[in-house]
């Protein structure tokens, strides 16, 4: 009896039961609460899956799928002991940057820029809508009266480009600038572009007044195919030569959309818009957000300066909401009532999620109003404008 007892400590003592630490607890409670809110309540599902499975996976006790390589010396000569476990190995496409340009890649091959093209004035939505990256920024930067929450100039700044609602760019940026934040700032940044849905309605209605959520706005004019093709090949070069720093996100970005629209022209790039927006798209966000997610390891996740991380992520996204959306009132005032000031919200660049809610934020004042197309403009121009804020950043602090 006495062997059968060892035997049974023996096998309890080799489960992750007997390791498992709180924090670990915590953040795989915290996993199954995401995947609940995006199966059950659908708050993106794209995304938050991955990331929240990402989580669970990296918080299972002794699993060790995010150690990295081990290494042992016999005889002068190194060898591989352990080639570490496989989220370790996807998360290098994340460290070294490697799936940002990616994900704009597909990004632009899928989205339509008609609706920017054919109300330049959406850029003026998109700027105003990263006010919440240097607000948070400047945040950032006076919490150095606190000790265990003091960051650095690089730490805060991409700490504060969390504000533009765009986890490829804010992954970019904290890989180049303070890479010892880029897991909870990557975490933050696609966290909050999951719930778009649930932090913008909020700040959306405090801010607008119901005549103002009513507004029906007239439809936009035609945009050529010539106007489609010239635009994606002259922000490039413009932004390429005014802001380098931002030529591999911008730059990435108009080639996927160069290739969407000229399919019309050459039939056969059909192949390669089809790939870049479904099978390397989703690819790519799979890698992404799961590896994603595996950097919220429960021992690292939870502390202070990663709490306050999260916290300042909110702030920098509520307020590029807010942003947008007086920005929008006072395009609404100027044009006599002809703007409806909640496209503004979809000012920051979480495509084409904030575009939705504009739309089901008007509906619900007006269920004749249809502004998806209206709030795309400023949509796709927060996609470009937290980009040149990130090399506006990089250039200043890198």
């Amino acid at each position: 009896m006495s062997f059968i007892y060892e035997e049974l400590i023996n096998l309890y003592q080799s489960t992750g039961f007997a390791v498992i630490t709180w924090q670990q607890g915590t953040m795989l409670a915290l996993s199954c609460f995401l995947i609940y809110l995006a199966l059950k309540k659908g708050f993106e599902p794209l995304l938050l899956v991955p990331i929240a499975f990402g989580m669970l996976l990296a918080n299972l006790p002794a699993a060790g799928l995010m150690n990295g390589p081990t290494y042992e010396t016999l005889d002068g000569i190194t060898k591989m002991k352990d080639p570490g476990g496989l989220l370790y190995w996807l998360y290098q496409g994340v460290k070294l940057g490697i799936y940002p340009p990616l994900i704009f890649f597909g990004v632009g091959a899928m989205t339509d820029f008609g609706p920017l093209i054919a109300n330049p004035r959406s850029i003026l939505l998109g700027a105003a809508a990263q006010v919440g990256i240097f607000v948070t920024f400047i945040g950032a930067l006076l919490l150095d009266k606190l000790p265990f929450l003091e960051f650095s100039l690089k730490q805060a700044g991409s700490i504060g480009i969390i504000g533009g609602a765009d986890g490829p760019t804010a992954i970019f940026l904290a890989s180049k600038l303070a890479p010892e934040l880029l897991g909870p700032i990557a975490v933050a940044a696609y966290s909050y572009m999951a719930l778009v849905p649930l932090i913008q309605p909020p700040i959306m209605k405090a801010l607008t007044t119901k005549k103002e959520r009513e507004v029906v706005m007239g439809q936009l004019r035609h945009v050529t195919r010539t106007e489609r093709i010239v635009f994606p090949i002259m922000v490039t070069l413009v932004v390429s030569l005014v802001l380098p720093s931002a030529a591999v996100l911008v730059g990435m970005l108009m080639f996927g959309n160069l290739i969407r629209e000229a399919v019309d022209l050459q039939s056969v790039l059909n192949r390669l818009s089809k790939t870049a927006q479904n099978e390397l798209m989703n690819i790519v966000v799979i890698f992404l957000g799961t590896t994603v997610g595996a950097t919220a390891n429960g021992e690292l996740f939870l502390k202070p300066q990663t709490l306050a991380i999260i916290l300042l992520g909110l702030i920098a996204f509520s307020m590029g909401t807010a942003g947008g959306v007086i920005f929008g009132k006072i395009m609404y005032k100027i044009s006599g009532g002809k703007v409806n000031p909640l496209i503004g919200s979809a000012g920051v660049s979480a495509v084409p999620m904030a575009a939705r809610v504009s739309q089901k934020v008007g509906q619900e004042a007006n269920p004749s109003n249809y502004l998806l197309m209206h709030a795309m403009g400023p949509n796709v121009a927060g996609v470009i404008g937290s980009a040149i804020a990130a090399g506006v950043l990089l250039s200043m602090l890198g």
